[in-house]
């Protein structure tokens, strides 16, 4: 039996060991949370800093192949690991995507239309990016950033002043798309085939992902472009394993917005609207196993659970009601706009779910 080695025991790390048990295949995860989701479901664990460069040695030692469900670890770190151990994956991914002035050059000198950008590191060079690309413009931080963390619109001059505390750090400004929809191409690749999951129509709430709508109901040939695109992306930048992509839609064209190499809120759906997910393909590409051609079951909504609808959603659950499926990651600690959970509603249009059940989760 193999092991699979998880660096991160958050939800991602939980649902990526639940697949693992369903193949038959062992987990071992690595956070610094002594009581991490995964390690309820995970068959060992270690309980160590990301930065732990001895614990992440152990880590490794302790299984067949690695990944990870955690975008920050420390590349002087990870590298050296990927020459000694088994980390399909490598690191590039995870390089290239955590930085967002590196992740943007990178997906538009890979063929991908993105906004305009331009670094801004001062006040001077956040006036001539203002003048570059006009406003209103996004600024935001280069690196740590994550739903809607370290980052500003732009809408007036007066906000420049306003902005400038961001500046402590190095940030990127982009270009305000005003978009028609956001959606999401999740892939899994091997050597042989890239399959591309259904893709979803994705609604935030400050900043957060707050649903997951399939089909899109964007226009079906811009969505296969961007499927074949994003593909094609993957293939020419060497990316194996799991890789997620954001987009704007706006008409007929599509923007590259950012990228995670690692399972994705967006995917959650595929746990039961789809005939195979996210997480069990990266498990299917991790030991070996040929890869399977997602199809989507039926319409499916993914409401996402935070602090402030884990009481609705437990209610929800008790219902148990057919073709509804609710995921508790088991967090002990419950605050606002912490990601506590998400449901699932199989064989459902985005109207049925606003008519019947937006209004029990405010």
């Amino acid at each position: 039996m193999k092991t699979v080695g998880i660096i991160g025991g958050g939800q991602l790390g939980l649902m990526i060991a639940e697949q693992a048990r369903e193949l038959g295949v062992r987990t071992v995860s690595l956070d610094p949370a002594p009581d991490a989701p995964a390690f309820r479901v995970c068959d060992d664990h270690i309980v160590a800093a990301y930065d732990d460069a001895a614990a992440l040695e152990e880590l490794c030692r302790r299984s067949d192949v690695v990944t990870y469900e955690f975008e920050n670890v420390p590349g002087e770190i990870l590298i050296p690991l990927c020459e000694k151990y088994n980390i399909p994956q490598g690191y590039k991914p995870l390089y290239d995507s955590q930085d967002r002035l590196r992740e943007k050059t990178n997906a538009r000198d890979h063929g991908l239309r993105t906004p305009g950008f331009a670094a801004v590191d001062d006040e001077a060079s956040l006036r001539a990016a203002v003048k570059e690309l006009g406003l209103p413009a996004v600024l935001k931080t280069r690196t740590l950033g994550y739903d809607g963390h370290g980052q500003l619109v732009l809408k007036t001059e007066a906000d420049i002043e306003r902005a400038l505390p961001l500046l402590a750090v190095p940030c990127i400004l982009e270009e305000f798309v005003r978009f028609d929809s956001e959606a999401s191409v999740v892939m899994v690749a091997d050597e042989e085939q890239v399959v591309s999951f259904p893709v979803g129509r994705n609604i935030h709430r400050d900043g957060i992902l707050d649903l997951c709508i399939v089909p899109a109901g964007a226009d079906p040939l811009v969505l296969e472009r961007m499927k074949c695109a994003s593909e094609r992306f993957m293939r020419d930048c060497g990316y194996r394993g799991i890789l997620a992509i954001e987009y704007f839609i706006k008409g007929e064209e599509f923007y590259f917005n950012e990228m995670a190499p690692r399972p994705h809120n967006s995917g959650h759906y595929t746990i039961e609207g789809s005939t195979t997910n996210q997480f069990c393909e990266l498990v299917r590409y991790l030991v070996g196993e040929r890869l399977q051609e997602p199809e989507l079951i039926a319409p499916t909504v993914m409401k996402n659970i935070l602090g402030q609808d884990l009481e609705a959603a437990e209610k929800v659950a008790a219902e148990n009601r057919d073709g509804v499926y609710v995921h508790l990651y088991g967090k002990t600690e419950s605050r606002p706009k912490r990601k506590m959970g998400h449901i699932t509603f199989v064989g459902m249009t985005a109207g049925e779910y606003a008519e019947n059940w937006a209004a029990k989760f405010v």
